[in-house]
């Protein structure tokens, strides 16, 4: 869903009277969106409780350090609302942005509609598989519309199809409902390519030995998609076998899955793969797309502790 400038513009104050609906949910997240527009934290500090838990790539830090404090040109911004939860998830491609991200952000609210826990994953350059005009492209390809009401599965299949893709990690017995089409886009790398009208979610290959745990859902029964925030072991070969930060967003339709964004931080530039970067087996985006190279911000490498 994209920002709506006449929802941004409405009180801060009408939140604070509305139940956890949908309209609601939405009306928290255009205002998340306009203050990262704004690279304004105090403007989102006005929804949120006086000692909100804010964490940025499983960092706690206070909103005033935090990428809210950076002005953002989004490309895009696709966001799901979980209204059993009340809990949001949002994901921001900032392809053309002087420095380029692609960020996932999950919000939980409180019994009085307040923000009570904000957990981003902030992705820039030297993270896995980082290509935001790579990720800007694939995703125009693809269509997440509203899945009609008589289409719609149950909050526990979707849940399920993101836990099964997850529990494969471990058991190679594990059936995962990989739909037909199905692809995958890490980072800026799309699976598309290898199969565009079959399974190629598999077709890049899958771990077989690891277990993920953690897993912390939104889930949107209306557009079909489960995200799931979790640490990712090994993901960093710089840090062994810790767990990196890491969201899965899995659109499901008919039991099936269709699409998976991954967004995934690393602590190394590269992910300790000695400059080669994280193995792509698929190409990025076609030929004529180049990626440009943005500079990182001091403040951003503060925030990371280090980088470009």
């Amino acid at each position: 869903m994209h920002f709506h400038n006449a929802v941004a513009a409405s009180s801060f104050a009408a939140l604070a009277s509305a139940a956890c609906t949908r309209e609601f949910l939405q009306t928290a997240t255009d205002q998340y969106l306009a203050a990262q527009t704004k690279g304004s934290s105090s403007d989102l500090a006005e929804i949120a409780v006086s000692n909100v838990t804010y964490t940025e790539n499983e960092v706690k830090m206070g909103l005033d350090r935090s990428v809210l404090t950076e002005p953002i040109k989004m490309d895009h911004n696709r966001s799901i609302f979980d209204t059993v939860q009340c809990a949001t998830f949002t994901e921001i491609i900032a392809a053309t942005n002087i420095h380029q991200y692609v960020i996932g952000t999950r919000m939980e609210f409180n019994a009085d509609n307040k923000i009570s826990k904000i957990e981003s994953i902030v992705t820039d350059r030297g993270d896995w598989a980082f290509n935001a005009t790579g990720y800007s492209y694939w995703n125009s390809l693809e269509t997440w519309d509203p899945i009609p009401a008589e289409e719609q599965d149950s909050r526990e299949v979707i849940q399920a199809a993101g836990d099964a893709y997850f529990d494969r990690f471990k058991n190679e017995s594990v059936v995962v409902p990989f739909g037909i089409p199905c692809s995958r886009l890490e980072g800026g790398a799309s699976t598309a390519p290898l199969n565009m009208t079959g399974d190629s979610c598999t077709a890049a290959g899958l771990p077989s030995t690891l277990v993920v745990t953690n897993r912390r859902y939104v889930v949107d029964q209306e557009m079909g998609v489960v995200d799931i925030f979790l640490g990712f072991p090994g993901l960093d070969r710089s840090q062994g076998m810790d767990t990196m930060p890491d969201s899965h967003m899995f659109r499901v339709e008919g039991g099936d899955i269709r699409y998976i964004h991954t967004v995934s931080s690393c602590v190394q530039a590269g992910c300790g793969m000695n400059g080669v970067g994280p193995p792509q087996k698929v190409r990025s985006l076609p030929a004529a797309w180049k990626p440009r190279i943005p500079v990182r911000y001091d403040t951003a490498a503060k925030r990371r502790g280090g980088g470009y």
